[in-house]
């Protein structure tokens, strides 16, 4: 007799992994409010501490040298928590405004999703957003053929990555357990950081993500040594966050998932 596949859940980012290719439209967003403020953001800035809630990414991003100092230079001191209050709640109809546009499911997905549910795996997914945001994101990638059967953001559970909140309500909401025979996939070293401090199993992606930073066109405008350095560039950066594998791409998971499976079975 078949024994059931021994992973019960994979637990999705949105932006970088599943829509949203090179995670942009946070970034413009990001850019946009700085600038209004008078201290323009390089786009490396705009992706710092990309996978946090919004609010605490702004909080990151205000408290880098370059930033702090340039804001000081602007407005007589360092950024305060007035003023994340205030960039957060610019960049809040700003993103509404855009989301619909970059929200496209990046290609393989649907396909990937479908063989995880043929294998029985549930689908969860996490955020930096908050829920009105990924609602906007959910519609469109419904039109597209994703929709998975859990969604938790941060504003819904206290709290956003790293800590493991989000994915708790998703594994009540699924009601999978043990979290140690499920998988968490993301684009970030938060998202990584978010499985690990839930005890998961965790795959980061590397082309397709924040730190490659490119959509699917200019991702594939690239010469192959200029992708295969870009592409070793991520796989460092999310290294240092110790995933238990490394894809460039949500499509490319399925194996992991085989090999993370037969860990999972030598292990009872």
């Amino acid at each position: 007799m078949k024994t059931r596949y021994p992973i019960r859940a994979v637990i999705l980012d949105w932006a970088g992994t599943t829509v949203d290719h090179g995670c942009l439209a946070p970034v413009i967003v990001l850019q946009e409010i700085f600038a209004l403020r008078g201290v323009p953001l390089e786009r490396q800035e705009a992706r710092h501490q990309m996978g946090l809630l919004k609010k605490d990414q702004i909080r990151a991003i205000c408290s880098l040298p370059r930033v702090a100092a340039a804001w000081a230079s602007r407005h007589g001191a360092p950024p305060a928590e007035s003023d994340v209050q205030a960039l957060f709640e610019s960049f809040i109809p700003r993103q509404l405004n855009i989301l619909e546009h970059h929200s496209g499911v990046i290609e393989g997905v649907v396909e990937f999703l479908a063989e995880c549910r043929r294998r029985g795996i549930r689908i969860g997914s996490t955020t930096g957003y908050t829920r009105e945001m990924l609602d906007v994101v959910m519609r469109r990638a419904a039109r597209e053929g994703y929709t998975p059967e859990a969604s938790v953001t941060p504003d819904e559970v206290g709290g956003g990555r790293p800590a493991p909140w989000m994915v708790f309500r998703n594994a009540a909401l699924l009601d999978v357990y043990p979290l140690a025979h499920c998988v968490k996939i993301g684009d970030t070293p938060s998202d990584i950081a978010e499985g690990r401090n839930a005890g998961m199993w965790t795959i980061g992606l590397t082309s397709c993500g924040n730190e490659v930073g490119l959509s699917a066109a200019e991702y594939q405008a690239l010469s192959f040594g200029e992708r295969a350095a870009r592409t070793l560039e991520a796989e460092q950066t999310l290294q240092r966050g110790r995933p238990d594998y490394l894809a460039e791409r949500l499509a490319d998971c399925l194996p992991l998932l085989d090999d993370i499976a037969l860990r999972i079975e030598e292990s009872r």
